[in-house]
């Protein structure tokens, strides 16, 4: 009976400390990325002095990421480049969720809006996400909000299929047909039945979303349809350093290119620490 108590605290101390690490780890990237933002907050023109007489300096002390052609420091341009890249993902990350609620939602009030959905989404997927992206920034003038809409209308499809299958599971069970049974009707079922308990995937599902909008902006930007070119964007610096990596000045794109890779990972990483929280199966695994 001792030997069996003994095992049980055992299990739990691990398990506390494998709970206690995830919600440290998710602590600190979110940290990481709130610094990040913030730093580029107060950033301005004056940050980001030219000087002619230091431009293409390699990394140093001064000037951990090394300089550009203009001589500008790589560092504070990498950092509000990650900020702009954040705050863009952050916009269309969160219309893309309402985006996804509404359609999820209009799909559980019947048959034909069903499958009305579910054309959008296979329409929505049937066409590139980087070709349609640069359609609706284009036509919409380019831009941070030409950006921000583009890449908010071609990432609700994913999270949008995931709310139908488990609208469909909600469906099955006994208290939705006892509300049916009383007379409510589908709308109010839909929001005070389905929505509450789809909270949790609109969470993960905006965190999750973050990457994918993070790297098609780079994307578009890198490739001269997203963000004008004054702007601190990290698509834009990688796309102007292509021009100098033959001249051996490879630290204009690494830093730049690292640091985009490493913010994608933290949101990852929150993304996926958070999911075992939430769930309780994968919380013991």
């Amino acid at each position: 009976m001792s030997t069996a108590v003994v095992t049980m605290n055992k299990r739990s101390f691990i398990g506390m400390n494998l709970r206690q690490r995830t919600i440290l780890l998710i602590g600190f990237m979110s940290l990481l990325l709130i610094t990040i933002v913030i730093s580029s907050l107060f950033l301005d023109s004056k940050s980001l002095p030219t000087d002619f007489g230091s431009k293409n300096l390699a990394p140093s002390l001064e000037h951990p990421f090394g300089t550009d052609w203009m001589g500008r420091d790589m560092f504070t341009r990498t950092l509000g480049g990650l900020g702009l890249s954040i705050l863009i993902g952050a916009f269309a990350s969160t219309i893309s969720t309402v985006l996804s609620v509404i359609l999820g939602l209009l799909s559980s009030i019947g048959k034909v809006e069903d499958s009305f959905v579910s054309w959008l989404v296979d329409l929505s997927l049937s066409i590139p996400h980087l070709l349609l992206i640069i359609m609706i920034s284009i036509g919409l003038g380019g831009g941070a909000t030409g950006v921000i809409i583009g890449v908010a209308l071609t990432h609700w499809t994913s999270l949008t299929r995931v709310v139908r299958a488990e609208i469909k599971q909600l469906k099955t069970q006994e208290y939705i047909h006892i509300s049916r049974n009383f007379g409510k009707s589908k709308w109010w079922i839909a929001v005070k039945h389905f929505l509450p308990h789809l909270i949790p995937q609109f969470i993960l599902g905006t965190i999750l979303m973050f990457p994918h909008a993070i790297l098609h902006e780079a994307s578009v930007t890198f490739l001269g349809f997203g963000l004008s070119p004054h702007e601190p964007a990290i698509g834009i610096i990688l796309s102007e350093s292509m021009k100098y990596l033959s001249a051996g000045y490879w630290w204009l794109a690494f830093f730049p290119g690292v640091s985009l890779l490493i913010i994608v990972l933290a949101f990852d990483v929150i993304g996926e620490n958070l999911a075992k929280l939430m769930d309780p199966k994968k919380a013991h695994e």
